[in-house]
């Protein structure tokens, strides 16, 4: 097989399980990287794959690397699917986001999954966070550990985005689920954005807080995408819109969480959520507004907001099949 190129079967695997399916979305299709996207830095260290339908980003001691879409969206549905750098990837910091930080500097929104490296034998770390109207004071970061080896394979990373919610995917499996509120006001994330992806270098915090960095005699690390979807309504930035027009806005705000679906979230988190942002009551001895509930979810954590009963922090685990099974 052509390192390159993700296995098409994966993606057909998951949408045919009627729990874990993707949003139902026409014209539904991939992108080459110079039909939707332009390169923000990093020079020859971004490399281009089956014309264009595979992008490399690669991390050594020059420069990391990363791309960005054309245009800004309000709104829509976006995916890549990702192969992660194997082997020790301490410090290293892979992201695929959504932010309009370079055009609202003080009231910024960003939608993120993070992947943090870690040291030889440990796995990547997922981590989600949702900003609004510059609300970076308030961190809502939720992080995951996964049930397959990222480095082994592509998977497929998703963020739908709506007047009314926000829902990340992995293999298009709901992970989380962020439903617009009164009570969150602008820290719901309302303005358009543009989809990015980069690697570079988090030695400062993205392992163990700081204690382990980088090792570029190992370098270059090397975060591989594909499949790349821009589902969503592209928007003049200046044109100050709160909402995407006609049909679009009937198109993305119709979608909601079934209640399988519902079933199949809670049952991942209660599997695979090692941290949430709404039960650390050490940082936020008031939760943030969003949280203000009583949920089952609250009994498996501790006051820090990590996880009590934390499989995942067995060592030498083996990976099974990346399966609905294997997630539930």
């Amino acid at each position: 097989m052509d390192e390159s190129a993700p296995p098409s079967k994966l993606v057909v695997l998951f949408l045919s399980n009627e729990a874990t399916s993707l949003p139902e979305l026409p014209n539904l299709t991939t992108l080459s990287f110079e039909e939707g996207y332009t390169q923000l830095f990093g020079d020859s260290n971004l490399m281009l794959h089956r014309d264009g339908r595979a992008v490399h980003l690669a991390l050594d001691q020059r420069t990391g690397a990363g791309f960005a879409s054309q245009d800004l969206y309000l709104h829509g549905f976006f995916s890549a699917s990702i192969k992660l750098p194997s082997d020790y990837a301490a410090g290293v910091v892979v992201a695929f986001y959504m932010s309009n930080g370079d055009v609202f500097e003080k009231s910024h929104d960003e939608l993120d999954f993070e992947f943090l490296g870690n040291i030889r034998g440990r796995e990547w770390r997922v981590q989600t966070n949702v900003y609004g109207n510059g609300s970076t004071a308030v961190g809502r970061e939720e992080r995951y550990q996964l049930w397959f080896d990222p480095t082994e394979d592509y998977h497929q990373y998703s963020i739908l985005w709506s007047h009314e919610r926000i829902i990340f995917y992995i293999d298009s499996i709901p992970i989380r689920e962020v439903v617009r509120t009164q009570a969150m006001g602008g820290d719901f994330p309302s303005k358009p954005m543009s989809l990015y992806a980069t690697i570079w270098d988090g030695s400062t915090w993205a392992t163990s807080g700081g204690r382990y960095k980088v090792n570029y005699k190992l370098a270059p690390y090397v975060a591989k995408f594909a499949d790349l979807i821009l589902h969503g309504c592209a928007v003049d930035p200046s044109d100050h819109k709160t909402a995407c027009q006609g049909s679009d806005a009937v198109l993305y705000d119709a979608i909601t969480m079934s209640a399988d679906h519902q079933t199949t979230m809670a049952k991942f988190r209660k599997k695979h959520m090692t941290y949430s942002y709404c039960h650390d009551r050490i940082r936020y001895p008031t939760p943030p507004p969003e949280c203000m509930f009583v949920s089952p979810e609250s009994q498996n954590f501790l006051a820090s907001g990590e996880a009590k009963f934390n499989y995942r922090h067995r060592r030498g685990r083996r990976y099974g099949r990346s399966s609905v099974d294997a997630v539930l």
